[in-house]
């Protein structure tokens, strides 16, 4: 099999212009992987299931991954002027001090794709999308044309973290049930105070099942 940075080559040099960046890693398993641009993902999964010496023609695994804002502080120096007294007399005068600037990068959801090559017997090969957050961009589009094996999987991170595959043939909750609000692999998720629906409620969960209904006869 190719290595990750050869299959990178490939793909730009098949679909000009993809979006195609390589994502190391540093553990020891070292599995790199390969960021898609989503608006071209369709067509590269294409190239490589279709391509004869890559032919990954199996897709064995679709995850999530929950990657909230995340806070950075840098220190930079700047210029400032202050008012001191000097022999007497106060003055303004020009300093260097260091301050902190905290940047805040959003979050964004990232669907994770394992593939193999039944063909060809190697793999795996993984790419990865990501959205544009977590709120109100959080469509991808959707490899099962591609993959048919991705189907039932893509729906689970649909329903577990929310991402929207477009072009999905049929997109619905698989584990938990229609009505069920939020997504509850999301790092920020937080359980119910109502636990009505679980017959047996002992422990934590009865203690808060107990709260949620005196709060609610009052």
């Amino acid at each position: 099999m190719k290595t990750v940075e050869e299959i990178k080559a490939a793909i730009q040099a098949a679909v000009p212009g993809a979006g195609v960046e390589f994502v190391p890693n540093p553990s020891p398993c070292a599995q790199h992987s390969l960021r898609l641009t989503p608006g071209r993902a369709v067509e590269i999964a294409r190239f490589l299931r279709d391509d004869p010496e890559l032919a990954f023609d199996f897709c064995s695994n679709v995850t999530g991954v929950d990657w909230l804002d995340k806070e950075t502080s840098e220190k930079v120096k700047v210029k400032r002027t202050v008012n001191k007294t000097v022999d007497g007399v106060e003055q303004a005068v020009e300093e260097t001090v260091e301050e902190t600037h905290k940047h805040v990068e959003p979050g964004y959801l990232e669907a994770v794709y394992h593939l193999y090559s039944m063909a060809k017997r190697h793999g795996p090969l993984v790419i990865r999308m990501r959205t544009v957050n977590r709120t109100d961009q959080v469509e991808l589009p959707s490899l099962t044309p591609i993959w048919r094996g991705a189907e039932f999987q893509e729906r689970e991170v649909f329903d577990l973290y929310g991402i929207v595959f477009k072009g999905h043939p049929d997109l619905r909750r698989i584990l938990m049930w229609d009505g069920f609000k939020d997504y509850p692999m999301r790092k920020d998720y937080v359980d119910p105070d109502d636990y009505e629906y679980e017959p047996t409620a002992h422990d934590a969960v009865l203690k808060r099942a107990q709260a949620h209904q005196a709060a609610a006869e009052k």
